[in-house]
């Protein structure tokens, strides 16, 4: 099984697109396929098929970056494929049921965004051993013809961490996951860490949204703004998100009582949706969802489809800070804090914590 490290450096715009929901909740999209810029003679597949996460598109973070990659693959590829909204309060067959039907159709690969399909990807993949199955934020599934494709979620976060720290006038920040679960402690732990690298006595108010998914965590915003409000009520002027969808009520919270926001996965200061709220957006930590999509589905169209475990780091720009905003610009002692941070880890000099 290789063990592939590298993801795409190019940059991949995300394109918000309004999704209505049909009667079940489920809805999808599909490019059409170009025939005459599939001349590889490799590729033989019907396209990629992408199966969202809790929240789907038009998030403006997680499953938008996996869209971005969808569309890159098929403006340069012309491979088409297809993306399918998750239904509201599904079970796991519902999710096996989904990715069995994009493997019966022919798309290649196929891919679940989100590690609450692990299972179903298990499942589905050993009945479809010449289709590639891909599964963001997720490393448990192994087989070869499987790429497990997550991020060191840590190393961003302790760069928002060390952005909060300098930034804030208060010496007091904030923190909201969507939900108690593992993946979003590393954000936490990297943000702290990051944070008290650069004043350990730092006050940080950490709060999750949710117990469980299904209780709306990653899929709420007016649940991220009443974090949010309370977090600046107890004196928190610098909140970082880790909460998907209910991030966007994080967000305009901070922004109606002018205080900073840091965003999520995808570079949420260039949001179309959140644009009335972007100059309070410092800046986001990053995870190139996008480029894990759209390297795998060149790696199929390729005929050398990627497997194992594929991890994006600072390293190989797989996460990274974004500093779209010029009044992050403008802070240049943050700016140059986040720098030093980021070599520093990459040198190895520092080792994220990730819980």
């Amino acid at each position: 099984m290789s063990r592939k490290t590298r993801f795409s450096q190019a940059a991949v715009a995300v394109a918000v697109v309004a999704l209505a929901a049909s009667g079940c909740g489920e809805s999808s999209t599909g490019a059409k396929s170009d025939g005459d810029k599939q001349s590889s003679g490799k590729y033989s597949g019907k396209g990629v098929g992408l199966a969202y996460d809790i929240g789907g598109k038009g998030d403006q973070s997680f499953n938008d970056a996996a869209f971005a990659g969808f569309q890159k693959a098929d403006k340069e590829f012309g491979i088409g494929g297809r993306d399918v909204e998750p239904q509201d309060g599904e079970s796991e067959a519902d999710k096996v049921q989904r990715l069995t039907q994009l493997a019966k159709e022919g798309y290649n690969p196929v891919i679940g965004v989100g590690y609450i399909y692990a299972s179903a990807v298990k499942e589905v993949s050993a009945k479809f051993p010449n289709t590639t199955f891909g599964i963001i934020d997720d490393e448990t599934v192994q087989a070869k013809n499987v790429a497990d494709l997550v991020f060191h979620e840590e190393q961003a976060s302790y760069l928002a961490g060390v952005a909060a720290a300098k930034a804030t006038k208060k010496a007091h920040i904030g923190f909201i996951g969507g939900v108690d679960i593992p993946l979003i402690h590393k954000f936490e732990a990297g943000y702290v860490q990051g944070a008290k690298s650069v004043n350990p006595k730092i006050k940080i108010e950490s709060q999750y949204l949710t117990e469980t998914p299904q209780e709306g965590g990653f899929s709420s915003p007016d649940k991220g703004k009443a974090g949010a409000s309370g977090q600046i009520d107890a004196g928190a002027d610098v909140i970082y998100h880790a909460a998907g969808l209910s991030g966007q009520g994080v967000i305009s919270e901070a922004a109606a009582k002018k205080v900073w926001a840091i965003g999520v996965d995808s570079d949420q200061y260039n949001q179309s949706s959140l644009a009335a709220y972007k100059d309070y957006i410092l800046g986001s930590a990053l995870k190139n969802v996008g480029g894990a999509v759209y390297d795998l589905a060149k790696s199929v169209y390729e005929g050398k489809p990627l497997s194992g475990v594929v991890r994006g780091s600072l390293a190989n720009d797989g996460v990274g800070f974004a500093d779209s905003n010029p009044k992050y610009k403008a802070l240049t002692d943050v700016v140059a804090a986040v720098d030093k941070a980021k070599k520093d880890i990459v040198d190895g000099k520092v080792k994220v914590d990730t819980k």
